[in-house]
């Protein structure tokens, strides 16, 4: 069964990331709630069908501008904290 994530962001202009994520770890969606339409979606886009740990181990630590973080950053930390 799938599993239905809802994560609260800190520090980005999304606010919050809607993850389903399959038994096996694998992302079978992602959606965020704010934020930069077009790069969310991309980032969305681009994730589908990615493990999880393929997701956090190339989006963990992302940047955005001055910000400590960034949506990608955000999306690998709801995932480490969900696995």
């Amino acid at each position: 069964m799938d599993k239905h994530i809802v994560y609260k962001t800190k520090g980005t202009c999304s606010r919050q990331i809607e993850i389903t994520l399959s038994e096996d770890g694998t992302v079978v969606d992602a959606v965020f709630v704010g934020g930069c339409s077009g790069n969310t979606q991309g980032i969305s886009s681009l994730v589908r069908g990615m493990k999880a740990d393929e997701i956090i181990n190339r989006l963990s630590g992302i940047k955005c501008g001055f910000k400590s973080t960034s949506c990608p950053d955000q999306l690998a930390a709801a995932l480490k904290e969900n696995l």
